[in-house]
């Protein structure tokens, strides 16, 4: 009866299948589970970057460009200015809420990820298909958002297709910080706490965002600097209407990213296979 019994859970389990495609399954299962608030998303991945066009980019977009006249924001309409920064907040808080939500659920809320490693499933795996599957929400989002600003005329969509990708590889490369921060959460509402009020906003208004960064005072500065909303930004400037950087601070902008995602990953392995060892 226990041969029986043991069989025919192999049957069921095949362990070797788990292992390979253990990453895919869980991408799989976070889709899934996102398709239940399709329409939800899909909404508003469309009514954010409307209003927020139609109240900064136009509405003080306006006065801006009043008071600017023909030098423009950094040389071009404010609209044109705002738009790599705006894309690069959604795609960097898109893809942080994705993995960090998810995370708290998955250790402490709804426990799913303990389940998922019941079966051959690593924890590296489940660290992975959380994150592939975040990103793929945020592909959506990001995509959307680009056609937006076509629409508005912030960006001119044969020349700067590139800053999806910009947009993309800062949120990817952050969130992957963000997603072990969550794995090594003990106390969820401390956390989230921390994470809206002095991650989130200083972020946002510190980042070159509204307004270049060397137009605020050189103390606060700094808080663009480690910023990887600001360097998104820059990298989104420069290939959406030609924002002047040297070669040096590309080299810079984008090795200070690939220093968050590496570390970000090893440190999220980490955690997961940790906490799911407990």
């Amino acid at each position: 009866m226990a041969e029986s019994t043991r069989k025919g859970s192999l049957e069921i389990v095949d362990v070797k299948r788990a292992l390979r495609f253990g990453t895919v399954f869980v991408i799989e299962a976070r889709l899934r589970t996102m398709a239940h608030w399709f329409w939800s998303l899909l909404t508003s991945s469309l009514l954010n970057p409307f209003f927020y066009l139609m109240s900064l980019g136009i509405g003080v977009g306006t006065f801006v460009n009043s008071r600017v006249g023909s030098v423009g924001v950094d040389g071009v309409k404010y609209i044109v200015f705002l738009a790599p920064a705006l894309l690069s907040a959604v795609a960097i808080q898109d893809f942080m809420g994705e993995v960090t939500f998810p995370v708290l659920q998955g250790f402490k809320w709804h426990r799913t990820f303990f389940a998922m490693n019941a079966t051959p499933i690593t924890g590296r795996q489940i660290a992975l298909g959380t994150y592939f599957a975040s990103m793929a929400r945020t592909i959506g989002s990001v995509v959307i958002y680009f056609g937006v600003l076509s629409v508005f005329g912030a960006i001119n969509p044969a020349s700067s297709w590139p800053m999806i990708f910009t947009s993309l590889y800062a949120a990817s490369c952050f969130s992957a910080l963000m997603m072990a921060a969550a794995a090594a959460a003990k106390n969820d509402d401390l956390f989230l706490n921390v994470m809206g009020r002095l991650l989130i906003m200083p972020l946002f208004l510190f980042s070159g965002t509204f307004y270049p960064l060397n137009s605020i005072p050189a103390p606060l500065r700094i808080i663009g600097w480690i910023s990887p909303l600001w360097h998104s930004t820059e990298l989104g400037r420069w290939v959406s209407y030609g924002h002047e950087i040297s070669p040096a601070m590309i080299f810079i902008h984008f090795a200070f990213l690939s220093i968050l995602l590496v570390v970000g990953l090893l440190w999220a392995f980490n955690r997961f296979e940790y906490r799911l060892s407990k």
